[in-house]
């Protein structure tokens, strides 16, 4: 990140890449452990990819897809691992990692849709449903916690999130259908 920017700017940009990799961590993650058995050395390997895409963040262009930059910079942390072991990469090619990689990307790629879809569902809840899914999945409450908290019972409680999460599931199937023929 270059010097001459003000540091309101520099800020806005280590929050745009951590926001990034945050999303992309888990596939990165998952990428890494499928070409490296030792965990110690895939956190390692891990950490050296953050690292290298903190340090070369300036060089990522936007209109590209994070993960797939992140993975190509992994990629290369993950071959320069083999040469410095002195082995060469006994399980995968790097046609196989650069597979390995794209998958990953339409995978993240899937899970973004289904997540937007998810957001947009969630929205069109009516309050008391969007509260049940709050209670029980981003306060973590048990049922017999959200029966006392709403003055219900728990077997209510049950049938009601029953039947929103299958609302749910239908809405974002409907969702990603849509944009499927689109």
């Amino acid at each position: 990140m270059s010097n001459n920017r003000d540091p309101e700017s520099e800020s806005e940009v280590r929050e745009r890449m951590t926001r990034h990799w945050l999303e992309a961590e888990q596939a990165v993650r998952a990428y890494i452990a499928g070409a490296v058995r030792s965990f110690v050395d895939r956190e390692d390997l891990l950490q050296q990819v953050a690292l290298t895409i903190a340090r070369r963040f300036d060089e990522f262009d936007e209109q590209r897809p994070f993960l797939a930059w992140a993975l190509w910079l992994a990629k290369s942390r993950v071959i320069d691992f083999y040469r410095s072991q002195n082995r060469h990469q006994q399980f995968l090619s790097e046609s196989l990692l650069d597979k390995f990689a794209d998958t990953l990307v339409q995978r993240q790629e899937v899970i973004s849709r289904r997540h937007e879809a998810l957001e947009h569902c969630l929205e069109k809840l009516p309050n008391r449903s969007r509260a049940l899914i709050r209670f029980k999945y981003q306060d973590g409450l048990r049922i017999e916690q959200i029966a006392e908290t709403i003055r219900s019972t728990s077997a209510s409680v049950r049938v009601a999130l029953y039947r929103v999460r299958n609302a749910l599931a239908d809405c974002i199937q409907a969702r990603l259908a849509s944009e499927s023929t689109e």
